[in-house]
């Protein structure tokens, strides 16, 4: 297949900076030269490729739109293309960079005590120390506000216990931010790995996400003193605060990973012949599902680049960010059935990377809020109602 250039039939890019266009090619040229040639063994081998946390690290991608604490203190717009570029090599990268930055990293700096993120900050920025983040449980995912988890004030300690699922990073994060109910009020705590009586499990036989380490994590009366305890965070709008962050980077990772499966599909009909031994490109039903991608690709990025524009001047709010994640993602699984179909049996052999990045975002169209509920959360802002309460 010929190198990947991007796709941009709109003319997007005179709607980027220099800089921003420098940030995407630097990206761009990690993947195609640390990611693309192994991830298909990573995700047979469902291993995560930890060897790449440094490199990334020293890039710049860990809280990448953070300031201060060694941060990059790269534009919103930036960060996105940043995830944008990853994903297109696989949402296993992409979900790592967005917990360690927007899940642990973020929470930390918007939230945290000086204390707290002087000595965090930088370990997690610099790939030293690996984050992930406690917010769904097994019986409460869409409905945070129901978790089990609690914290009890024991003299100076807090005692955790409950358990949290789906946990990116969870069996090889040196630092957990767990969210549980205290005296009613939910919290966020840091728990750093070894504490008696927190331990993380990884969950197999995934089909999805493969390259991504996602584990279990169980508290049993693990005692934390009350300097674990995010000072800034009370209530459930912190953790929902730390989710729209996150979600902001799926919307952009989505439309890498559409890209990814357009481009293969493309070049793929204009090589494979069948019928008159012409090239399945020249059919008509196949060249009207190319250009149903490629218009709900450039459709994505205007939505990615308007939403992360808003957000660098601050006028970005979380059901902007809904539109945005809901839409991309959809898309972009859409763009990935497509592009399987062209593909035919071909489709289905990880030689191609189709039928990853479509498992992979069957996970990521659930994960962040799933499609409904960020349908729901479109819908309170449009009539008032709130049709999920």
């Amino acid at each position: 297949m010929l190198a990947f250039r991007g796709v941009d039939f709109l003319e997007i890019d005179s709607q980027f900076s220099e800089q921003e266009k420098l940030v995407r090619q630097m990206v761009r040229e990690f993947v195609e030269r640390e990611v693309i040639p192994h991830i298909e063994q990573w995700n047979r081998e469902a291993k995560f490729p930890a060897h790449l946390v440094p490199q990334m690290a020293e890039l710049g991608f860990l809280g990448a739109n953070l300031s201060g604490y060694g941060c990059a203190g790269m534009s919103n717009v930036e960060y996105g293309l940043i995830l944008q570029e990853l994903e297109r090599g696989d949402s296993a990268l992409r979900s790592f960079v967005s917990v360690q930055g927007s899940l642990v990293m973020y929470p930390i700096h918007e939230f945290g005590s000086e204390e707290q993120k002087r000595k965090w900050l930088p370990a997690l920025q610099q790939g030293q120390a690996i984050g992930c983040f406690g917010l769904t449980e097994p019986d409460f995912g869409s409905n945070p506000a129901g978790m089990r988890t609690r914290a009890v004030r024991d003299g100076s300690d807090y005692i955790l216990n409950g358990e949290k699922a789906w946990i990116t990073n969870g069996s090889i994060a040196d630092l957990a931010l767990v969210w549980a109910r205290a005296d009613g009020v939910i919290r966020g705590f840091l728990i750093e790995k070894g504490t008696p009586g927190f331990s993380a499990q990884d969950i197999r036989g995934k089909m999805s996400l493969r390259a991504s380490v996602t584990s279990l994590l169980s508290l049993q009366d693990a005692r934390l003193p009350a300097s674990a305890l995010l000072p800034g965070a009370q209530g459930l709008k912190a953790p929902l605060d730390c989710l729209t962050q996150a979600r902001y980077g799926i919307g952009w990772g989505a439309i890498g990973a559409a890209m990814a499966c357009y481009h293969e599909a493309l070049e793929y009909s204009k090589n494979r012949k069948q019928f008159d031994d012409r090239p399945i490109a020249a059919h008509q039903l196949v060249q009207e599902k190319l250009a149903d991608m490629i218009t709900e690709i450039t459709k994505a990025q205007l939505l990615a680049l308007h939403v992360g524009r808003l957000k660098d001047q601050g006028r970005a709010d979380f059901a902007h960010i809904s539109m945005l994640k809901r839409n991309n993602v959809k898309i972009a699984l859409d763009v990935a059935r497509a592009a399987r179909d062209i593909l035919g049996a071909s489709g289905v052999a990880d030689e191609y990377p189709i039928f990853r990045h479509l498992c992979n975002l069957e996970a990521v169209f659930t994960y962040e809020g799933t499609h409904n509920i960020h349908t729901l959360i479109l819908g309170e802002r449009l009539t008032g109602i709130p049709a999920y309460k």
